[in-house]
């Protein structure tokens, strides 16, 4: 079989409230979860109509109907960071008595939505926003956490088969484990020196990270899908080439320069046969959806004239992995 096709593949870091408490205070952003949720339909609609294939990684908290439900779905061993601030089962504690506040938290009609739109995967971004290179967790703990996050996806009828480790902490060590636990395939990171230790986030390095999304600083985005390596006792690793980074809502030209190169990229992935991984999380449009959609809705296009002009296919991380092995 030639590999070495031209593929758009599009991974969401789907998280909510989840992705970020550690960083951002909830009462900062409830607006912007609220738009979010607003705004995955559209997304989906969009995908839909496009026949646009996506994987959707999604925390495993998610899935819960409310805290009761979250407390029975919880693995006994869960991560010891040294920095106690990193664990996600903290939250409960402090917003757990509130029912107001559980659609930043649980979004059971969500995840249903997406399992039933077509050309949509469900994937995982750990149970708990589980972050891998962290000191004082362990193999163990990670284990758990998947087995956590495969139960309470099986417990809606979903396997999960496609995994984003949460902050791009990417551990090579734990890429067994994942395969033990049904995982096929996940994403990693891209192979410049300022995607490397990301648990180490240096200034040089996200500086470097953020003006690569408007000038070429980096290597080359795409890849052939034959220099991807099948292991029987491994995931299939699928590096990411673009964060859609979220509309500047001050400065257009920096949106036209991102958005720019990111339809560069894509065409030049089409002409050479290659494969254009694009990530964002949903919540990425909270702050302004209607001009986030419409970016999308013009990378959307864009693959569609590629398609047209290149048969530049749109596959999901799992269908990249089918079709490798088919």
């Amino acid at each position: 079989m030639n590999n070495n096709i031209p593929v758009f593949t599009i991974s969401l870091d789907f998280e909510l409230y989840w992705g970020i408490f550690d960083k951002v205070p909830l009462t900062d952003r409830r607006q912007y979860f609220k738009n979010t949720r607003q705004v995955i339909p559209e997304m989906l609609s969009l995908f839909e109509k496009h026949q646009v294939q996506v994987t959707w990684a999604t925390v495993g908290m998610l899935f819960a109907n409310d805290w009761n439900d979250w407390t029975n779905a919880i693995p006994s061993l869960r991560p010891t960071y040294h920095n106690d601030q990193l664990s996600a089962y903290r939250l409960k504690e402090e917003f757990g008595r509130d029912g107001s506040l559980k659609n930043f938290f649980f979004a059971p009609e969500l995840v249903a939505h997406i399992h039933n739109t077509p050309y949509q995967e469900i994937a995982t971004h750990t149970f708990a926003h589980y972050y891998c290179q962290e000191a004082g967790q362990t193999v163990e703990q990670f284990r758990q956490d998947l087995q956590a996050a495969q139960g309470i996806a099986a417990r809606k009828g979903m396997t999960l088969e496609s995994l984003v480790f949460p902050r791009n902490q990417f551990n090579e060590h734990y890429l067994r484990v994942c395969r033990e636990e049904g995982i096929k395939t996940v994403r990693s990171n891209p192979s410049d020196w300022f995607w490397e230790q990301t648990v180490e986030d240096k200034l040089s390095k996200r500086i470097f990270r953020t003006g690569d999304a408007y000038l070429p600083l980096g290597k080359r985005t795409s890849f052939p899908l034959s220099s991807l390596r099948l292991e029987a006792d491994l995931p299939l690793a699928i590096p990411a080439s673009r964060f859609l980074r979220p509309v500047d809502g001050k400065r257009d030209i920096m949106n036209n320069l991102r958005l720019k190169r990111i339809l560069n990229e894509m065409t030049e992935a089409a002409k050479r046969k290659e494969c254009y991984h694009l990530w964002w999380h949903p919540h990425n449009f909270g702050s302004y959806p209607e001009r986030s959609m419409a970016d999308l809705k013009i990378i959307i296009d864009h693959y569609r004239s590629l398609e047209k002009e290149y048969r530049m296919q749109s596959l999901s991380m799992r269908s990249i992995y089918q079709y490798m092995t088919a």
